[in-house]
């Protein structure tokens, strides 16, 4: 009898041992690749889950919003336990949560919020402290005279963020006098060709008369640089991008582009992926240190700091991350 019970617990722990996948599936739905930043996103994320013991499914979606749903389905359908998302349209992404929960999966927003709905979590940059980085040094340079802000696009959470981080930096001297915003627009994309096309019309509509040039990202400050080549403005406007994409840190080191944003994309990833295997294995996870609305809930946040990068710190920064 006794041969018989330990039998039926060995084979019960048999089968529960069964129910726990021995390498959980996280799925990672990307927006595109076409800037190198988002290729070492997507590098260190699957790294960071393979060394917990985990299998990264990645999914690029080519910018469109409604393949990125697509291919959701495609994940959860071959087990993905967590999705991570870095959403094409923050809007239509929460039908990616809503397909999600109805399967008990877990979904968490990164780089780039996704908006009314129960999303799980998010983890980011402190998007506001990087307009903040990017207006701070600029005007230790140029505290006065005129300044032009090109952002992301409106419909990109970020994109505000970074531009109220701004505002509050440039706000003061605007007041004051010692700084006018001679031109402010968003783009339509985060696009080398939209940050060359936003800075020839900010030059026509000033007369090339312009001190100092916010962009959205390095991709959008590329374009920037272009133009005011063209002009024969180079090294006389000042330029200040985010994302520390190299071409951007080789223009700081000539001189042509004064400051980026370095965001710890390493730690931004693996901090996705630690909370993700936690969540798939049901195990608990560090507590989060902040909360932001996306218009239905205050999701619990992982905010990564960022840190300025300019000529004079490139090899402790940068280099020192291993970018």
């Amino acid at each position: 009898m006794k041969t018989t019970i330990f039998s039926l617990f060995l084979l019960a722990g048999f089968i529960f041992a069964g129910c726990t996948p021995r390498q959980p599936k996280i799925g990672l739905l990307v927006h595109d690749l076409e800037s190198p930043r988002w290729q070492n996103d997507q590098k260190y994320f699957v790294s960071a889950v393979e060394q917990l013991g985990g299998v990264a499914l990645v999914k690029v979606a080519d910018n469109n919003a409604e393949k990125q749903i697509t291919q959701a389905r495609e994940l959860i359908k071959k087990g993905a336990m967590v999705l991570v998302v870095i959403p094409v349209d923050q809007a239509s992404a929460a039908q990616i949560v809503t397909l999600a929960h109805k399967k008990d999966i877990r979904v968490i927003a990164y780089d780039r919020l996704i908006n009314n709905c129960r999303l799980d979590y998010y983890v980011s940059t402190d998007n506001v402290r990087v307009g903040e980085i990017q207006a701070q040094y600029l005007t230790k340079l140029k505290p006065n005279g005129s300044y032009a802000l090109i952002g992301g696009p409106p419909n990109d959470n970020n994109s505000r963020m970074i531009y109220i981080g701004q505002m509050n930096i440039l706000q003061p001297f605007v007041e004051r006098g010692e700084i006018k915003i001679a031109f402010r627009q968003f783009a339509h994309a985060w696009s080398t060709n939209e940050g060359y096309r936003l800075t020839i019309a900010c030059l026509d509509s000033t007369g090339n008369k312009l001190d100092a040039i916010i962009c959205g990202n390095d991709g959008m400050a590329l374009g920037a640089i272009k133009a005011l080549k063209e002009r024969g403005l180079l090294k006389k406007i000042l330029i200040a991008g985010q994302d520390a994409d190299m071409a951007n840190i080789k223009e700081i080191t000539k001189g042509n582009q004064a400051v980026t944003v370095f965001k710890r994309i390493k730690t931004m990833a693996s901090t996705a992926a630690e909370v993700s295997m936690h969540l798939a294995k049901g195990e608990p996870i560090d507590p989060y240190m902040s909360t932001i609305s996306n218009g239905e809930r205050l999701v619990p946040s992982y905010l990564v700091d960022a840190v300025g990068v300019h000529e004079g710190n490139v090899e402790m920064t940068v280099i020192a991350e291993g970018n």
